[in-house]
């Protein structure tokens, strides 16, 4: 279990709780507890009470110069910038881990240091975003809706026998549990079509959900609002 640097110092420090204290009410191990309290009052770049803002991620870097844990952070190796890698995700229109990570592998060869593999970079990603970002949760019932809507991005498709270049629309559908999803191109957005790709992705899920949620689709909605 990964531990929460943030709670248990609050517990010491404010609430005066000992290491095996913490440890029994949290479900940490107690020398897991008990070695980063020994680490964070030796470190010399942090102290009680914690800068705003900072986060567990912040506290191992401080403490440790590293993210202890299985995939963890390596001392030896370059971390990369995940704030950068975050805000590129969220604002740049198909954007990827696997070009972020590609680009920092080139620079850390050009620099001749040592780098993450694509996996390890991806799951230091997830966990500096779990630090960072605050997440809202939703009590959500297996198989009770499918979320359906057109994907941002066309493509474009030559008629073999004319030449004539068509638009392909990318229909998209999700379960939002499972995270499945059925997506599927077409060439018209009629209402016929659209009928016909909602079939597609029923069959392909196999069941139909109490609900089909779109997000405003003029095909789905009487009008928009």
């Amino acid at each position: 279990m990964q531990l929460d640097y943030k709670d248990i110092i609050i517990k010491h420090y404010a609430l005066s709780m000992t290491g095996s204290e913490i440890a029994r009410q949290t479900g940490f191990s107690k020398s897991g507890v008990n070695d980063f309290l020994r680490a964070f009052k030796k470190c010399e770049d942090l102290e009680y009470p914690l800068p705003a803002g900072i986060t567990n991620y912040g506290i191992a870097l401080k403490v440790y110069g590293s993210v202890p844990g299985s995939g963890g952070r390596n001392e030896n190796i370059e971390l990369p910038d995940y704030e950068e890698a975050a805000m590129l995700m969220a604002t740049r229109k198909n954007m990827t881990l696997m070009f972020l990570w590609n680009r920092y592998k080139k620079k850390c060869e050009e620099e001749g240091v040592r780098f993450y593999q694509y996996s390890q970079y991806c799951e230091l990603y997830n966990k500096w975003c779990e630090e960072n970002y605050e997440t809202a949760h939703f009590d959500a019932v297996i198989a009770q809706k499918m979320e359906v809507d057109f994907a941002g991005q066309t493509f474009s498709m030559t008629d073999p026998l004319t030449g004539e270049i068509m638009t392909i629309v990318v229909f998209v559908t999700i379960l939002p549990c499972s995270q499945y999803i059925y997506a599927e191109g077409m060439l018209s957005t009629r209402e016929p079509q659209w009928i016909e790709v909602n079939n597609h992705a029923l069959d392909y899920f196999g069941g139909v959900p109490a609900l089909v949620v779109c997000d405003n689709c003029k095909q789905a909605v009487e009008y928009s609002g």
